[in-house]
């Protein structure tokens, strides 16, 4: 698997179709969004940058265009560092993601 940069422009441009789309959900509501395309899998930019999203409409909307095939969100609970607890094992949670728009 090749790592890439998607610029958000270029996707509905060149009619990419996309494998999986992954949420990666980040405290205090920003995501990244991680794409894999064939063989290529990389992260969503805007510019040199990630593009940072604040909820999940901003995420569908984004991709409104573009063929996506499948999504799912990855979440880590950063609850035990929360209540000061040593830092646990815990497995990241993956989530079902539906990228239909609500109305």
């Amino acid at each position: 698997m090749q790592n890439a940069k998607f610029q958000l422009a270029e996707l509905e441009a060149k009619s990419v179709k996309v494998d999986l789309l992954t949420v990666l959900s980040f405290e205090m509501s920003i995501y990244l969004v991680e794409l894999t395309v064939g063989d290529n899998k990389g992260l969503v930019y805007q510019g040199d940058k990630p593009k940072r999203f604040y909820n999940s409409q901003n995420i569908r909307d984004a991709f409104t265009k573009v063929t996506i095939s499948a999504a799912q969100m990855l979440h880590e609970s950063p609850y035990d560092e929360m209540i000061g607890n040593p830092e646990s094992a815990q497995q990241t949670s993956m989530l079902p993601f539906s990228m239909k728009q609500p109305y």
